[in-house]
């Protein structure tokens, strides 16, 4: 496939571009400073653009199979980037007439599973306190990318690691998985690959953990 990456400097960015490269995949890794994409490979491409005008990056989505992005806040002083910065992708892949698209949210904002004890709920509503604005962000990415016209998949994982890719997770897709508390990275980025061909996520947010 042909694949555009956005947020590719990113943990999980820079690890959907390694799997996918190493899968024989072609990626287009749009960033803004090319120095900080570690991953390198026959079959990429790195775009350098900054992402406040959707006609910049049209050249970087049109033809592709698929984009996923990794865009998000590093932190609570960045609450704002997610929505700001995807109703830029949305633009240019409404543009260029691309469909499938997958982007990182955060278990937060979506449900929470029935199945789940006093204690995930408390320490649910606990970081929902402290990263309010940072999901509010979320959500109103979530809401935008809803209201697209594009095959859109919203994937959601807990509290993220660093870790090789395992491919042991559990996703539930429209929900998420119980006592679900920890997902690596690498693992987020595996899952969002498995799901690009996949007709069952499309429309749906889909819970990843461990």
């Amino acid at each position: 496939m042909r694949l555009t990456v956005f947020g590719a400097t990113g943990g999980i960015g820079q690890e959907i571009v390694r799997q996918a490269l190493d899968a024989g995949h072609e990626v287009t890794a749009v960033v803004r400073d090319p120095a900080r994409l570690t991953v390198t490979g026959a079959g990429l491409e790195v775009f350098r653009a900054g992402l406040s005008d959707p006609a910049v990056v049209r050249p970087a989505v049109a033809g592709r199979d698929a984009v996923l992005s990794g865009l998000g806040a590093r932190g609570r002083k960045d609450a704002g980037v997610a929505a700001r910065l995807t109703r830029t992708v949305l633009g240019a892949m409404e543009a260029t007439g691309v469909r499938r698209l997958l982007v990182v949210s955060a278990a937060p904002v979506g449900p929470a599973p029935a199945e789940d004890g006093p204690l995930d709920r408390a320490v649910r509503s606990v970081v929902s306190a402290v990263l309010r604005d940072i999901y509010a962000d979320l959500r109103q990415m979530e809401a935008d990318i809803a209201r697209s016209a594009t095959d859109w998949t919203v994937v959601r994982p807990p509290r993220l690691q660093d870790k090789p890719v395992s491919g042991a997770y559990r996703r539930v897709v429209g929900g998420f998985p119980p006592k679900g508390r920890f997902i690596g990275r690498a693992d987020v980025a595996h899952a969002m690959l498995a799901m690009t061909g996949d007709a069952a996520t499309v429309g749906q947010g889909v819970g990843v953990a461990y």
